[in-house]
C-alpha cells in the first residue's frame, strides 16, 4: 500500500499528464510572448508603408473604451493535454490563389534575419503570413499558403488561436536530431496582426514542449533528493504502521490462538499497544477472554457444587428405596409400618430438597438473563413485599420515590430473597433506607472487606445506595465471608439451598449494581448499589 502511495507522483506524471501539461502551458506562454513581440514589430512596419486598407485583411471591431487590451491581450495559456483533442499533423503548405503583394514580400525579407536568430535561441518555428495566409517569411515555405490550417483561419478573422497537433505520424519514429523534440505533440499558435482595425497579417509559431523524462533528467539532482526524501518518509511511515498497527495486531492474533488452546497465561496486556484504538480493542478482547475464563471456572466450580448438593439427597433416596425393596423379601424380619413410614418421609424430604435446588438453579439462570430494561422506586414495590410477607413489618426511610434503573419485578425478587432470609433468621422487622450521597461515608466505614478495598459498584457516580437492615439473629463472624458462596447455608436441615444471595448478586450484577454485607451489632445489614433511573 505504501509503495502504491509512493508511485502516485509518477502516476500523476505519466497517466494524468499533470507535469506534462505544465510543460505545454510553459511552451504556449513562450510562443504567445514571442509572437506578441513579432506582431508589434510587423504592425509598426505596415503602418509606416503606404498600404491601402483594401490590401489589408478583414475588418475587426475596435475594443470598447476602457477595454483597449481586449480581446487580444492578455492572452493566457489554455491548452490541456488531457482534455483538448489532439489534431493531426499540420497540413502541407499549398500554392496560393493570389500571389502575395511585393510590399509584404519586402517586409518578410526584412524580418527573416530576426526570425532566424530568434529560432536559434528559442528553438521555435515562425511563419509570417500576409492577410491571405501566404507565407512571406519563414524558411522554405515562402510564397505558399497556410490558409487551410484551422488556427490560421481563426487568426485571419482576428482571433488568437492555439492548438495541439501530432508532431510525427503514429507510424513514424520520432526524430532524434533535436533535443527539444522529446514529445509526440507540438504546440501551434496563430496571432493576428491588427492595423487600423484590419487583420494585416498573422504570426504563426510552433514548438515542441520539453519531454518529461528529459526535463527530469535535467533536474536529476533535485529529483533524486525528492525521491530519497519520499523513500525515507515511506520507510518511517511503514515502521510507524508496523509498530502501532500490524505489530500489536499480530501479537493479539498470537494471543488469541494461545487463549483458544487454553493458555491462561496469555490473558495479560500486550507488550506494545500501538494506537489508542488498538489498545482499547486489545483491552476489550482481554477483558472478554478473562470474563470467559472466569465464567468457565465458575461453571466448573458450580457444576461440582451442584453435583455435590444433588448427590447427598439422591444417595439418601437410593438407600431408603433399597432398604424398602429388600424389606419385601425379609419375611418375619420385615420392618414395621412405623419404620417404613420413616423411610418414606425421608424420601419425600430429600425429594423436596432436590426440587428446591432445581427451582433455585432455574431462578439463578433467570437472574443472569433477566431483561434489564425499566425503572421503578422503592415505594412502588413496597405493597407487593408487604403482601408476600405479612408477618414482617417493613419500614421505609429516605427518598423512597427515587427512581432505580431496575424493573419493579426484578427489584421485588431481590428484596423478597433478603426478606425471606430475614424471616428465616428470626426477624420481624425490615428497614429499607434510600441513603443520601452525603451520608455514604458511614456505609464505607462500616464495610470492612478482607482486601481493604472500598465498597465498589458499576456506575458508582450515578448509583443509588439502598440499605436493607433486619433485627434477626445476624450472621456470625465465621460465616460473613461465605454467605455469597453458592450452596452455602446454615439451614440445610430445614430445607435451605444456599442460593438466595447468589441469585440476588447475579440479578444486581446484570443491572450494573452490587451487594455487600456491612458490619452491624444487631441483625444483618446489606448495602445495595443500584444505578439511578431517569424519568
Amino acid at each position: 500500500m505504501l509503495l502504491s502511495v509512493l508511485m502516485l507522483p509518477l502516476m500523476g506524471l505519466f497517466f494524468f499528464r499533470i507535469y506534462e501539461n505544465q510543460l505545454i502551458h510553459q511552451t504556449e506562454a513562450e510562443l504567445i510572448g514571442q509572437s506578441a513581440v513579432l506582431a508589434a514589430r510587423l504592425g509598426r512596419q505596415i503602418e509606416a508603408l503606404p498600404i491601402p486598407d483594401e490590401l489589408l485583411g478583414p475588418w475587426v471591431a475596435p475594443s470598447p473604451p476602457g477595454l483597449e487590451f481586449d480581446p487580444r491581450r492578455p492572452i493566457l495559456p489554455r491548452l490541456d493535454l488531457a482534455g483538448d483533442a489532439l489534431g493531426p499533423r499540420r497540413p502541407e503548405a499549398q500554392p496560393p490563389a493570389v500571389p502575395p503583394s511585393p510590399l509584404y514580400l519586402a517586409l518578410g525579407e526584412e524580418l527573416a534575419p530576426e526570425l532566424v536568430e530568434t529560432q536559434k535561441i528559442t528553438l521555435a518555428g515562425f511563419r509570417v503570413l500576409d492577410p491571405q495566409g501566404v507565407v512571406i517569411a519563414g524558411r522554405e515555405e515562402i510564397g505558399l499558403s497556410l490558409a487551410a490550417c484551422e488556427e490560421v483561419k481563426a487568426a485571419l478573422q482576428g482571433t488568437f488561436q492555439s492548438v495541439l497537433r501530432l508532431r510525427v505520424s503514429k507510424h513514424e519514429p520520432p526524430p532524434l536530431y533535436s533535443l527539444s523534440r522529446g514529445s509526440r505533440v507540438r504546440v501551434f499558435t496563430a496571432m493576428p496582426v491588427v492595423v487600423r482595425n484590419h487583420v494585416a497579417g498573422v504570426i504563426y509559431a510552433s514548438r515542441t514542449p520539453s519531454n518529461v523524462l528529459q526535463h527530469l533528467y535535467i533536474e536529476r539532482t533535485k529529483v533524486g533528493l525528492a525521491t530519497l526524501c519520499m523513500l525515507a518518509l515511506t520507510l518511517v511511515i511503514g515502521l510507524l504502521f508496523h509498530r502501532t498497527l500490524t505489530g500489536p495486531i499480530r501479537e493479539l492474533v498470537v494471543r488469541t490462538r494461545a487463549i483458544a488452546k487454553g493458555d491462561r497465561q496469555a490473558i495479560q496486556p500486550l507488550s506494545r499497544h500501538g494506537t489508542q484504538e488498538i489498545a482499547a480493542l486489545t483491552q476489550g478482547f482481554l477483558d472478554m477472554a478473562g470474563s470467559l475464563a472466569a465464567r468457565s471456572d465458575f461453571m466448573a466450580t458450580f457444576a461440582a457444587h451442584v453435583s455435590h448438593e444433588l448427590k447427598s439427597p439422591l444417595t439418601a433416596i437410593k438407600g431408603a428405596a433399597e432398604l424398602l425393596r429388600d424389606d419385601l423379601d425379609a419375611g418375619p424380619d420385615a420392618m414395621d409400618d412405623a419404620a417404613k413410614r420413616r423411610f418414606l418421609d425421608n424420601i419425600i424430604t430429600d425429594t423436596q430438597q432436590l426440587a428446591a435446588i432445581v427451582n433455585r438453579l432455574r431462578e439463578l439462570a433467570q437472574a443472569e438473563t433477566q431483561p434489564t430494561a425499566g425503572c421503578t422506586s422503592l415505594t412502588q414495590v413496597s405493597a407487593a413485599l408487604r403482601a408476600g410477607f405479612p408477618g414482617l413489618r417493613f419500614v421505609l426511610h429516605g427518598d423512597t420515590e427515587q427512581l432505580l434503573a431496575i424493573s419493579a419485578e426484578n427489584l421485588r425478587i431481590v428484596l423478597a430473597h433478603l426478606a425471606d432470609n430475614a424471616v428465616r433468621h428470626g426477624a420481624d422487622e425490615l428497614v429499607l433506607s434510600v441513603e443520601d450521597k452525603g451520608d455514604w461515608a458511614w456505609v464505607e466505614h462500616a464495610f470492612k472487606p478482607p482486601d481493604g478495598q472500598a465498597l465498589r459498584a458499576k456506575n458508582q457516580g450515578d448509583a443509588v445506595l439502598l440499605t436493607v437492615r433486619d433485627n434477626g439473629r445476624g450472621i456470625s463472624p465465621n460465616n460473613r465471608d461465605k454467605i455469597f458462596n453458592n450452596f452455602f447455608t446454615t439451614r440445610r436441615t430445614q430445607g435451605g439451598t444456599g442460593m438466595g444471595l447468589s441469585i440476588v448478586r447475579a440479578m444486581l450484577a446484570a443491572h450494573g449494581g452490587s451487594i455487600e454485607l456491612l458490619e452491624s451489632a444487631l441483625g444483618a445489614v446489606f448495602a445495595l448499589r443500584i444505578p439511578g433511573g431517569h424519568s
